[in-house]
């Protein structure tokens, strides 16, 4: 079972922006891989915090976790989080602790050494979604132009950096001599320059290319989430990584069934005589038609729970209901014949108002709709 991302912090839900910040800067130091060479665990606890610090920084993906928890990100790549590595991490995050560590680069994690790689921009789409597709979920493959490297494009190492992406500057203080670390302004960060260009790249070494690119989406979504496709964005030069594809969800409204967090209501509405005599009707759900019967003497305002013809939960905890509003339809024009019968039911013991203690109000049947 995953850590809950609280935990990884150590600070409460109830915690400001600036605990959660001071908090996450403590565990990165703590774990930080320059500090730890060669240390695996350290390694894994550092990743967990940042992707901990990814989630509860952004208030709407905060929300959204304290609402579903892990749930709210799976599926696809997740809405954030998860699937982080050092290259996320120091591209993101290396502002809240470069200041220990020389600028925000590392040179220890996984017994390697070498220069921080440089991460792609991300791309943003958004994908519309049926009420049926947000159901049950979707697999959607959409057209995307980002960049990637140029074929036949070379580099080499930078000169101003000797490949390590950052320069190193000595100063003289008060305090005696301070060394800073910076990113090379020459490579950006890459270590890397153009050797060899061909002429369809730009001057990164970089070309645009449509990729059809498959998003899995899972059941229960909402309108303003967002989906995080991990290395599907622009690529970046040299020895780069690809930035992310994020896809914002829209929905379309149904024709008839309105969605309240997993539950679908549904306006029936229903004559005079089939409210009296009672009959049956074929109605819109998620899954397709279904067909419900009408009690004879059935009264207006009476709500038939469908259960389990609702949204999926993104939670993965079961479906919602399909609430069936009934609705007696009463006639603005009546012939003379018609007039005449309900003139004569006025004083029948049968048509009068007899409300049974069975018979929920108005004020009772929202409070049992929410609760």
């Amino acid at each position: 079972m995953k850590q809950d991302y609280y935990e990884i912090l150590g600070v409460g839900k109830g915690a400001s922006a600036a605990e959660i910040k001071k908090a996450y800067r403590k565990k990165a130091v703590e774990f930080h891989p320059d500090k730890n060479p060669g240390d695996a665990q350290a390694e894994e606890s550092f990743k967990k915090a940042a992707e901990a610090y990814e989630v509860l920084s952004d208030p709407d993906k905060k929300a959204r976790y304290d609402q579903f928890g892990h749930a709210a990100f799976e599926g696809g790549g997740g809405f954030g989080g998860g699937g982080m590595n050092m290259d996320d991490i120091f591209s993101q995050f290396g502002d809240i602790f470069g200041g220990a560590f020389g600028g925000g680069g590392f040179s220890g994690f996984g017994g390697g050494g070498g220069q921080r790689r440089v991460k792609g921009s991300n791309l943003r789409i958004r994908v519309k979604l049926t009420l049926e597709e947000v159901a049950n979920g979707v697999e959607k493959k959409v057209k995307v132009r980002r960049k990637v490297q140029a074929d036949g494009v070379t580099y080499k190492t930078c000169g101003t950096c000797g490949g390590r992406g950052q320069v190193t500057k000595v100063t003289n203080t008060i305090l005696g001599r301070m060394q800073t670390a910076a990113t090379c302004n020459v490579c950006g960060g890459s270590g890397q320059m153009i050797d060899k260009r061909p002429s369809d790249a730009d001057g990164q070494g970089l070309k645009v290319s449509e990729e059809t690119v498959s998003i899995n989406i899972p059941a229960g979504v909402e309108e303003g989430m967002q989906l995080k496709v991990p290395n599907k964005g622009n690529e970046a030069p040299g020895n780069g990584v690809a930035g992310d594809l994020l896809v914002a969800i829209e929905t379309i409204d149904h024709e008839s069934l309105k969605r309240e967090g997993d539950n679908l209501h549904y306006d029936l509405y229903v004559s005079i005589s089939e409210a009296v005599l009672g009959t049956s009707k074929e109605i819109d759900s998620v899954g397709g038609k279904v067909r419900i019967k009408l009690e004879a003497g059935i009264q207006s305002g009476k709500i038939l729970r469908l259960r389990g013809k609702g949204i999926s939960s993104l939670n993965g905890y079961g479906s919602g209901d399909l609430l069936v509003h009934v609705n007696v339809w009463t006639p603005k024009e009546l012939n003379k014949e018609q007039k005449e019968f309900f003139e004569k039911m006025q004083n029948n013991e049968n048509f009068e108002p007899r409300p049974e203690k069975s018979d929920k109000s108005f004020f009772e049947k929202v409070k049992d709709m929410f609760s």
